[in-house]
């Protein structure tokens, strides 16, 4: 059986919008969605840069210490 849906509640201060109530399955919805649009868009900052490579022969194998 699927479970109803509840709608926000408003917590109201002084007659005004304080907080909002929603039910705990929303809110890390809403979180995990936030974090996607987060993502999004540090990988659309990251397309805006261009790419760095270093060649193979950078990485000398040499500069590492070996056990005796």
């Amino acid at each position: 059986m699927k479970a109803k849906k509840r709608r926000p509640e408003i917590v109201l201060r002084n007659g005004k919008p304080a907080a909002v109530i929603v039910d705990i399955r929303e809110y890390q919805e809403m979180l995990e969605r936030l974090e996607d649009l987060e993502d999004l868009k540090s990988l659309k900052a990251m397309r805006q840069k261009p790419l760095k490579f270093k060649r193979l022969e950078d990485f000398s194998i040499s500069d590492s210490k070996e056990p005796a």
